[in-house]
């Protein structure tokens, strides 16, 4: 039998025990870390589940419509005005270039395309960093992910606490596992905000680089991807360094992720950081009373939220090189008209004993025209030493003061300026402008022009006239003091402008251009208590039986008053609606001379129908709008067209296109109306433009004390009226007219606009004949005649006698309606010459 000590058994005993106990607290310990891991997990549903409950649906960021602002562009497609609340454009993931997408990446999130929401060694690192500066009082270090970023921009708040990160994880977990990666990237970059009123890198990138994504560097795609941290800090004008090195820093984290290289990496970086303002070739920022007149009609058409959220992109019918010229000769004729009429003084008087140009900058001045505010330091004998608003200084010549005659009462003007006192005197705050040089066409040497804003104003519309659509709009001197659009918006008596439509009436009752109508005194009783209307032409002379032609070729306003009478008020009413020129108007006699109120646009639609035939137009500012989309919502021209669909041009003939406008008159009949038109360019109240090198015809207009001057006429293809007058309805003048305040401004813009175009005749319709008339009687020419015109007549109505004078029958009482002033009891025309 084999003897064991007992002290040998007893370790055994203790080996095994020492190992079951081991094993116990093993057990022990993992069960503990079991049951905590039960607890945490159990903690982590519950916070889930609480914070769960009231959150926002993010299945709505499915249908991702960001407010995108609206892009309203010219008929050759520069842009002339934005509308917005924040300034976004929205850009498909598919079209936003890969260098742009890595820059943001590699900037806020380098994990993005592999975290499920959370980056968790990111919030680590965070966490340790945050601990480590306890007390420091530096700004807490997140760790938000992208996707983080949506769920706070899209469906939270940026409230600062624990409840709001907790929801915005819940949020990224359920959106990474509800949308690709491509949609939440696209989501992120359309909407995050990157300073100087950007939302969203498409905005941003015109904002800063003027440029469109694809056309991006990447040190440029590097800069926007800097901003998300705090675009405030980074301008690249105000903080040139701090923005360009934190640019820098994102050129090397692009290149850290191996989205460049080296060389790449190495070009951006030395690459200036040049940020611009938005100045490009294809923005047209002269178009604002159009612009307006856009603005309005969106919101008529689809309300606020659609024009500042919509994302419309409206392509409108204004043409730059037009509406360049409208500006230009509003402007000029303005000013001209202004300086005839003498110097009103001042703009202001300031104390210039200390800081000038301190005391200088309150003083208002428009900022839409080229000139300068300044302020009168000194007179040098007869030169007057300035101070303008930029600091500088310099001299206005005695000699751009010589037109400051002082204003008197009645639109007068005073003695002529013998010194520079007579004019300005120190402290005087003026307009100026720097003298160009005749010979370089620079700025003379510090050398400025006196200049006066003036107070009286006008409007200009130019249109196509066989489409409507309207070419170039000019609604006063200055948009920036008066936003009042005088094409549109001011009613207007238009005087003898209205004629043609008077006559028209007759054409087409059967009357011919050679028609002779008695130009002879004529009275119409008003009733009990209201005097006589005693209608006189503007030379206060009587010329006996005259032609229709002559009628409107001299703006007679006797012979046009018996047209009236003898075709009746009704017919010259219905002509007046049908053609759009006005509303309602009273079926009574002065409303023949141009009594009621119409507008330019308006009275230069009338003249288009003239023009075009008789055809009814209807006036357009808008082409085409399309939605964010790019789907067409709007189309000015909805004339189907099955041919012009998925075919490719091969020199063949264009389709044609219904022509559906309504006919309004007889096109014979508006023909013979344009071709006397076109007299009174060459023989009438428009003389001053008979020597213009293209077909021309036109009317002038002046109302009663000349309150009111017009010029509306047209070339074959453009219609073009002009109108000036006061906002507040007094006299421009005794001796103004239409033809000499609005005529210079209609001849100025037709010059120019023709430029580069080729002439084409006014376009005969079919049946009309052109006969060699003798001038004063309308009869055919004989031989010997010297006074000889063309006349054009329907088949059938050459005369061969003119003893038929009309002579208006005998009018009934109380039927004139004038609305002119009264003098003595008798009432004076309302539309005169």
């Amino acid at each position: 039998m084999l003897f064991v000590p007992a002290g040998i058994r007893q370790d055994g005993n203790n080996s095994e025990t020492i190992k079951i106990r081991l094993m116990r607290i093993f057990l022990t310990i993992i069960g503990v870390f079991f049951l905590l891991a039960v607890a945490g997990g159990a903690c982590v549903l519950g916070v889930f589940w609480h914070f769960g409950q009231d959150l926002p649906d993010y299945t709505q960021l499915a249908d991702y419509e960001p407010e995108v602002m609206t892009r309203v562009h010219a008929g050759d497609g520069a842009l002339i005005a934005e509308y917005a609340k924040e300034k976004r454009v929205f850009v498909p993931i598919e079209q936003i270039p890969r260098k742009v997408m890595n820059a943001f990446v590699a900037a806020e999130d380098q994990n993005f395309w592999t975290h499920p929401g959370i980056d968790f060694p990111s919030v680590f690192r965070a966490a340790v960093t945050n601990i480590a500066n306890i007390g420091s009082g530096r700004r807490p270090v997140g760790a938000s992910t992208i996707t983080q970023q949506v769920a706070k921009n899209f469906l939270l708040t940026n409230e600062v606490s624990y409840d709001r990160k907790i929801k915005e994880a819940i949020l990224s977990f359920r959106i990474e596992q509800a949308f690709s990666k491509q949609h939440i990237l696209e989501l992120y970059l359309n909407e995050i905000y990157l300073g100087r009123g950007s939302y969203g890198v498409a905005a941003a990138a015109l904002r800063y680089f003027d440029k469109s994504l694809d056309e991006l560097t990447v040190a440029e795609a590097a800069y926007l991807g800097a901003l998300p941290k705090a675009p405030s800090n980074y301008d690249p004008v105000r903080d040139h360094d701090a923005a360009k090195g934190r640019r820098n820093w994102v050129i090397g984290r692009m290149l850290d992720e191996g989205y460049i290289t080296d060389a790449e990496a190495q070009e951006a970086i030395a690459s200036p950081l040049i940020g611009q303002d938005r100045e490009s070739v294809d923005y047209y920022a002269h178009a604002d009373y159009f612009a307006e007149e856009v603005r309005r009609e969106l919101v008529d058409r689809y309300g606020e939220n659609a024009l500042y959220n919509g994302g419309l992109s409206v392509r409108t019918s204004v043409e730059p090189k037009l509406q360049t010229i409208a500006n230009k000769v509003m402007y000029d004729g303005l000013v001209e008209y202004d300086r005839r009429h003498g110097w009103r003084g001042p703009l202001d008087k300031i104390d210039i004993s200390g800081d000038w140009q301190k005391a200088l900058e309150p003083v208002k001045a428009p900022n839409d025209v080229p000139w300068l505010k300044a302020v009168v330091l000194k007179l040098d004998g007869n030169d007057a030493v300035i101070g303008i608003e930029n600091g500088k200084q310099g001299t206005i010549p005695f000699a751009e003061m010589k037109w400051a005659r002082p204003w008197q009462k009645g639109q007068t003007v005073g003695g002529a300026v013998g010194k520079a006192s007579d004019v300005v005197n120190p402290g005087d705050v003026v307009m100026v402008e720097a003298i160009k040089a005749d010979d370089d066409g620079k700025a003379a040497e510090n050398t400025y022009s006196l200049q006066q804003i003036p107070n009286v104003n006008g409007g200009l519309v130019a249109m196509d006239p066989h489409t409507g659509r309207v070419l170039a709009m000019s609604g006063g001197f200055s948009h920036d003091l008066s936003k009042f659009n005088r094409a549109t918006q001011a009613r207007r008596q238009p005087g003898s402008a209205f004629k043609p439509f008077v006559y028209l009436a007759a054409l087409d009752s059967g009357f011919t251009p050679s028609s002779l109508v008695l130009d002879a005194p004529f009275v119409i009783d008003q009733g009990p208590g209201q005097g006589k209307w005693k209608p006189g032409n503007y030379s206060g002379k009587f010329y006996g039986p005259s032609t229709l032609r002559l009628g409107i070729e001299l703006s007679r306003n006797l012979m046009t008053v018996r047209l009236a009478q003898t075709i009746g008020m009704d017919k010259v009413v219905n002509y007046a609606e049908k053609f759009g020129v006005v509303d309602s108007m009273p079926a009574v006699l002065s409303m023949s001379l141009g009594a009621a109120e119409t507008t330019v646009l308006k009275l230069t639609n009338g003249y288009s129908e003239l023009v075009n035939g008789g055809k009814k137009v209807t006036p357009t500012l808008i082409d085409r709008i399309q939605d964010r989309r790019g789907k067409v919502i709007y189309r000015r021209d909805d004339r189907q067209c099955a041919e012009c669909q998925d075919v490719v041009y091969n020199g063949q003939t264009p389709p044609e296109l219904p022509d559906n406008r309504e006919q309004l008159a007889d096109p014979a009949s508006a023909y013979q109306i344009v071709s006397i038109l076109e007299g009174v360019i060459q023989r009438g109240t428009g003389r001053r433009m008979r020597n213009l090198q293209f077909p021309l015809a036109g009317k002038t207009g002046t109302t009663n004390d000349s309150r009111d001057a017009w010029f509306v006429g047209f070339t074959p293809d453009l219609a073009v009226g002009v109108y000036v007058g006061f906002d507040d309805n007094r006299s421009l003048g005794g001796r103004e007219q239409g033809a000499s305040a609005a005529a210079p401004i209609f001849q100025e813009f037709m010059t120019h606009a023709m430029e580069g175009v080729t002439p084409v005749p006014f376009r005969t319709p079919p049946g009309i004949r052109m006969v060699r008339v003798d001038a004063k009687s309308g009869l055919p020419a004989q031989s010997g005649d010297n006074n000889v015109i063309w006349e054009a007549f329907k088949p059938g109505t050459i005369p061969e006698r003119n003893d038929n004078v009309i002579d208006g029958g005998s009018p009934g009482v109380g039927s004139s309606g004038s609305s002119g002033n009264s003098d003595n009891g008798v009432s004076s025309p309302s539309g005169i010459y």
